[in-house]
């Protein structure tokens, strides 16, 4: 049966995408998929989860190792965790911005972790890449951007910014885990970093 005129004449197809719109939407699609199959992923699994044919996937990268590489660069981009801390508002308390950044970093550690660990314990070819791709540049920028969370406060620290960032960033990634207890949540994080292990009860 034809669709009555009107009907065939105001349905509007969905504005096309570029061809960097459609590669981004891939990656962030496969990202996911790479954390939870590794490299045995199929370019089948990734189209269908993007809700596209799967040649279109190879229209905007040459062959699969091509798109691999595109999802581990971008797992280990810092460039949404900065853009997190620099969102962060400078006119709140200190622990409040810190319990905010360590939140995001948190977040980026946690899907690093997903895509090394994933394709380094599934046999993937580019585990190399993961623990060696852009790794000092990241931890600069996000230094930098920590930094600019502690600047309001340069007066009374005890060390520049620069090196309070290091050093909170360190404790994020050094956070100790044991069996029988919990991680500390941000805010006890924070708190520790900012007021030492002392309860403040001790005499």
């Amino acid at each position: 049966m034809t669709a009555p005129k009107e009907s065939r004449t105001t349905r509007r197809r969905a504005p096309a995408m570029s061809p960097e719109q459609r590669r981004e939407m891939i990656i962030r699609t496969a990202i996911p998929l790479i954390a939870e199959y590794g490299a045995a992923v199929t370019t089948a699994k990734i189209a269908r989860a993007a809700g596209i044919g799967e040649g279109t996937i190879f229209r905007v990268f040459a062959d699969k190792d091509e798109l691999m590489q595109a999802c581990v660069a971008e797992a280990l981009s810092p460039d949404h965790a900065v853009r997190e801390l620099d969102a962060i508002d400078v006119s709140q308390p200190l622990p409040d911005r810190l319990a905010e950044a360590a939140e995001a970093l948190q977040a980026h550690m946690a899907r690093m972790g997903a895509i090394a660990g994933s394709l380094g314990h599934r046999g993937g070819k580019h585990p190399g890449t993961v623990r060696g791709a852009g790794r000092d540049e990241s931890t600069t920028r996000i230094r930098a951007a920590l930094a600019d969370l502690l600047e309001p406060e340069r007066a009374t620290l005890r060390r520049p910014p620069e090196q309070i960032a290091a050093l909170f960033f360190g404790l994020l990634f050094v956070q100790p885990r044991t069996d029988d207890e919990p991680d500390l949540t941000p805010q006890e994080l924070v708190e520790v970093f900012l007021h030492g292990a002392l309860s403040g009860t001790t005499k």
